[in-house]
């Protein structure tokens, strides 16, 4: 309630974009400052939780924070301290790059959803793991490792520039993420194509097993809502062959089908991924889908519209193992993993 009446309406003053870098510099100074993960955890942490295994991982409960919060593995610890069971930093590419143009982050408050075409913006593969050669994996929040294609690289070397960031990154990594899915990267939509995405993961496979030899990182790969039942098909059937370790469903959609928010309005905002509420519907039909064709083994990390409890449930329900929140934060605030988390606990 303080957030949506007092923080909220000051945080819209600003663009989308200011107001998340201004959450990530308060989570910054939380993380400096002798206490401030206490307070954190005293404020948000949730009072009651539910363990799962999965990927051979003890999660604190099912809920998570999707990549593109935490774009540079910054503030992933104080993130833990709000109450989720695993954070995903990221998407990090082998390169550093600025991303596209701004403005290229909106917020339709009427459909509880964003529209973003940042491209990957992040300072690259080195600079995180610099960062994270200082974390403790023994404590703090699970952490999963999400890359992409460096922009300028030309989609016959994708391999090659993904090796690059799993080589850097994999031993910092309580499991990995291979990110073919976003709208932003000029032609990376095209690597969902088995024939291109099959070589991408056995080569990640690769590098992950040669530089981190003293356990299995597991390994996921995250696909987009916009892809057809039989490409989906066609994944999960790749994904089985490779036996890779789960797959995350999904990523944000190039659809404005059903919008409230007035046509124009949303034409003149120009392209960009659209996440939150509006995809809630695809976003559940291709979990129901993955699940039926991977069978029960394979571990599935539902994202996409989930706002509450009874989303998160739904999902866990339709065959996902672990759930993922993102843009419901923006209209819901830093209260909302603890109280989800603590819904499922009950």
């Amino acid at each position: 309630m303080l957030y949506r009446v007092f923080v909220r309406p000051l945080l819209y003053l600003l663009s989308a974009e200011t107001a998340h870098h201004l959450v990530i510099t308060a989570l910054k100074i939380a993380q400096w400052i002798p206490g401030g993960m206490s307070l954190l955890e005293w404020m948000f942490a949730p009072a009651h939780t539910k363990p799962v295994q999965a990927l051979g991982l003890t999660f604190p409960n099912a809920i998570g924070l999707a990549a593109g919060f935490d774009k540079d593995a910054e503030v992933y610890g104080a993130l833990g301290a709000l109450g989720f069971g695993f954070i995903e930093v990221g998407t990090i590419t082998a390169q550093g790059q600025p991303g596209n143009p701004r403005p290229r982050l909106f917020r339709l408050p009427l459909d509880r959803a964003l529209i973003n075409r940042m491209g990957f913006n992040n300072r690259g593969a080195e600079d995180a793991a610099l960062r994270l050669r200082l974390r403790d994996r023994s404590r703090g929040p699970i952490l999963g490792i999400n890359i992409g294609k460096t922009k300028i690289v030309p989609p016959d070397e994708a391999a090659t520039d993904y090796e690059t960031s799993a080589r850097l990154l994999g031993p910092h990594a309580d499991y990995f993420v291979v990110n073919v899915s976003s709208p932003n990267t000029p032609g990376l939509r095209d690597l969902q194509a088995v024939s291109s995405l099959r070589p991408i993961l056995e080569v990640v496979r690769r590098a992950l097993d040669e530089t981190v030899t003293s356990r299995k990182v597991p390994l996921l790969v995250k696909i987009a809502p916009d892809l057809a039942d039989d490409d989906i098909v066609a994944v999960a059937a790749l994904a089985k062959d490779l036996e890779l370790d789960g797959i995350i469903a999904t990523n944000t959609t190039t659809s404005r089908a059903g919008l409230s928010t007035d046509a124009m309005e949303v034409q003149a905002l120009g392209a960009g991924g659209l996440s939150g509420a509006p995809i809630k519907k695809r976003a559940l039909r291709v979990i129901e889908l993955l699940r039926r064709e991977i069978g029960p083994q394979m571990v599935l990390i539902a994202a996409g519209g989930i706002e509450s409890a009874e989303d998160a449930q739904e999902r866990l329900a339709a065959g996902a193992n672990l759930v993922q929140i993102y843009s419901a934060l923006v209209f819901d605030g830093p209260s909302l993993p603890g109280r989800i988390s603590s819904s499922l606990a009950h």
